[in-house]
């Protein structure tokens, strides 16, 4: 009986021995299979990120390097930016575009103390983001580019403010300014510079920025004199649509340093939200 006890002992410890063996190798391969499962999981969502997050957006069409159709391809992508610019895209916090405000521009018309002078405030302008880019001239290793814009119809309204003599009648008086400007052709310089994000992307910044711009045809006036003088009123109208172009001349150039600082500012904000690579293929 002592041998059948040993034997029975002996048996006992082979078969807890056997199953604390297999037991730990089926734990040691599960923890294996565990550790590949997550590194896949992980890997699987990496890739993915890294195609979500290069996927071409919807707003903007991606262009090639090639020199033959680069200035062909920028056009027709501004011009896909502008359409759903007209709606708002919410990715790039943009949801209204329009008016397009300026705080204020001033004229002079003629000099000493009878010198015609009116200040224009609150300015806001509707029917620019009508705006069709016609052409795109290009320079990518010194990111310098021209574009041709043309725009049917911009309608303005403004507060304005006038002193002096016009047309020999007392002209001081303050109302409400209207304008609509048809046919505007505009040109737009800018050079860029290229910065790197902190996602490691690369990103332009506006260098330098010039426009001009030429009106086909204007039609402005003045209403709501504020002392209500309609013989004030029917001078300025009278004198204002008979010279528009030359008003417009002497608008000109505030008006450009202001407009090229409102062009400035919207460039930089679209660049600090769409990378290089989305606006031309870097490979």
């Amino acid at each position: 009986m002592a041998w059948y006890n040993a034997a029975l002992v002996h048996s006992s410890l082979e078969s807890r021995e056997s199953w604390t063996s297999t037991n730990h190798r089926n734990h040691r391969n599960y923890n294996t299979s565990t550790m590949y499962h997550k590194f896949g999981i992980l890997l699987l969502l990496s890739i993915l990120g890294t195609i979500f997050a290069q996927q071409q957006p919807y707003y903007l069409q991606q262009c090639p390097r090639d020199e033959a159709a680069i200035n062909e391809c920028l056009r027709d992508s501004g011009n896909k930016l502008v359409h759903y610019l007209q709606k708002g895209i919410p990715e790039l916090d943009i949801y209204e575009i329009e008016p397009v405000v300026i705080d204020e521009i001033g004229i002079v018309l003629g000099s000493g103390p009878d010198g015609y002078r009116a200040l224009f405030r609150n300015i806001q302008a509707f029917g620019v983001s009508n705006i069709t880019v016609t052409n795109v001239r290009s320079d990518l290793d010194s990111l310098q580019f021209q574009l041709t814009c043309e725009i049917p119809r911009i309608r303005v309204k403004a507060q304005y403010r006038s002193t002096g003599v016009l047309i020999l009648v007392k002209a001081s008086g303050a109302g409400d300014y209207w304008g609509e400007y048809e046919g505007v052709k505009a040109k737009i310089y800018f050079k860029a510079l290229a910065n790197e994000g902190p996602d490691g992307r690369t990103y332009l910044s506006t260098d330098s920025v010039k426009m001009d711009f030429n009106v086909k045809d204007i039609q402005m006036g003045v209403d709501n004199i504020a002392n209500g003088n309609s013989v004030i009123q029917a001078a300025l109208n009278l004198f204002i649509n008979s010279n528009s172009q030359e008003l417009l001349k002497e608008m000109k150039p505030a008006l450009r340093t202001k407009l090229t600082l409102v062009i400035r500012n919207f460039m930089d904000r679209l660049f600090a939200k769409i990378p290089l690579d989305e606006w031309i293929n870097l490979n």
